[in-house]
């Protein structure tokens, strides 16, 4: 990592804005929405890594790209002078800039604090599969980024629940030692739970990954920073902080969007935001999914946060409802893979609908286990469910390469502190490539 964390320095923002929290916290923890879930067991967590902020004020920091639409990608920084300019300049070569793109900025307050100018910039067209060295804000240190390709194959790094702890930084650690394409997150970034300096540290823990990668995250229950009658506005930082290409997919939320990259279509869903047949996310996925054409783009991929199938005992039956209200859109549309978080644990099943193993169905994965400060979920039910492929408590990353239209190789990387051991993987066939599937005779029912 290019940053390396400081354990022993903390600016005096952060240390006012903890104390003011402990207080708070002490009268209104009960109200938040975290403090029903049960005290589970799970291992010792490790401690918070904070990185302060070691530029100056109009330098940028928390840099971080994701796709934003066919051929272009969104970069993001934020800047503590806000008379610095939202504008990228970029090439194909280091410190030659032949392109220029000016973007939009926000900011927002939560409490007494006031976030930095946020800038967010869409440039393109890009080539893919593709190097460009770029500047933000016309100040600072160069960055670059490389282009997915634009067929197979395309590599996938997923991880939920990330947090910032020493976990965390191993992690990220084992995931940049190896080359990937895309990353995935399927909700729980920052863990900052309110405490808003947090968001700050971890973008800074994450640039060195996520400046040169698209990172493509969607919402978990940590983003929500709903506090009882002073902030009632949730997913402010989550959605100030992380835009992700909802408009460019035609979505009206930022909660819920999709892409493409190669010949794989991601559709990230949002948890916490309704999902219900007669709400817009439900309306919007129907009609993402209508409009997929399998023979360009033969996978499927779906992430959201509490997941639909979980033999873990920690939120047990917590993704039962929006299972319910969305499972047959997935099934209908032959989803391949639907990845979730929440439980700090790993989990793979078989395929699967309606809670039996079906042919025809995804296979549902829970990865919620990138290193955050609440330790891993160690209680799974006994015995085990004959639907549950492998289940595990420990830390650790996914890989998804996909490798052509038919086939694709699925990962799991054990975080063994200083190292990474590869623990669990399948050869995957797209539902694409399924005739039987497809057939208008077929019935799960008979499976």
């Amino acid at each position: 990592m290019s940053s390396s964390p400081n354990f022993n320095s903390l600016d005096n923002k952060m240390k006012n804005f903890s104390l003011f929290l402990s207080f708070t916290f002490l009268f209104l923890c009960p109200f938040l929405s975290q403090a029903d879930v049960p005290e589970l067991s799970r291992e010792p967590p490790r401690p918070i890594v904070y990185v302060p902020h070691d530029r100056s004020k109009s330098d940028p920091q928390q840099v971080h790209v994701s796709l934003a639409g066919k051929d272009h990608m969104r970069v993001t920084y934020i800047t503590e002078d806000k008379k610095v300019e939202s504008v990228v300049e970029y090439g194909k070569q280091p410190g030659k800039y032949d392109r220029k793109n000016t973007g939009e900025s926000t900011s927002y307050k939560y409490f007494f604090y006031r976030s930095g100018k946020i800038h967010h910039v869409k440039i393109g067209p890009l080539e893919p599969n593709t190097t460009y060295y770029y500047m933000c804000g016309c100040n600072g240190p160069e960055f670059s980024f490389k282009t997915p390709p634009s067929s197979f194959p395309v590599e996938f790094a997923i991880v939920g629940d990330l947090g910032q702890t020493e976990w965390t930084a191993a992690t990220l650690a084992q995931i940049k030692s190896q080359d990937y394409d895309v990353f995935l997150l399927p909700g729980d970034l920052s863990y900052a739970d309110t405490n808003q300096p947090l968001w700050d540290s971890f973008g800074r823990l994450v640039e060195p990954l996520a400046s040169k990668r698209p990172w493509m995250v969607t919402q978990g229950n940590h983003e929500i920073e709903f506090f009882p009658i002073i902030e009632h506005t949730t997913f402010k930082s989550y959605n100030s902080r992380w835009l992700m290409p909802y408009t460019e997919s035609l979505s009206e939320s930022n909660l819920y969007y999709s892409f493409d990259v190669a010949g794989v279509h991601t559709v990230m869903l949002g948890s916490y935001t309704d999902f219900d047949c007669d709400s817009d996310q439900y309306q919007w996925l129907q009609a993402d999914l209508a409009k997929v054409d399998r023979k360009t783009t033969p996978w499927v991929i779906v992430l959201l946060h509490a997941p639909w199938y979980n033999t873990n005992e920690a939120h047990d039956g917590e993704g039962e409802s929006m299972r319910e209200a969305m499972e047959s859109l997935l099934f209908n549309a032959r989803v391949d893979v639907v990845f979730a978080g929440h439980v700090h644990a790993y989990e793979r099943f078989k395929r699967v609908y309606n809670n039996k193993a079906d042919q025809c169905g995804p296979i549902h994965i829970t990865i919620g286990d990138g290193g955050n400060r609440e330790g891993l979920a160690t209680s799974f039910k006994k015995p085990p469910s004959p639907l549950s492929v492998f289940r595990e408590s420990s830390f650790g990353h996914g890989r998804l390469k996909v490798i052509d239209g038919k086939r694709a190789h699925w990962s799991w990387h054990r975080n063994n502190d200083s190292n990474t051991l590869l623990a669990d993987e399948v050869w995957l066939e797209s539902l694409s490539s399924s005739s039987s599937c497809w057939s208008s005779s077929q019935s799960h029912d008979e499976l």
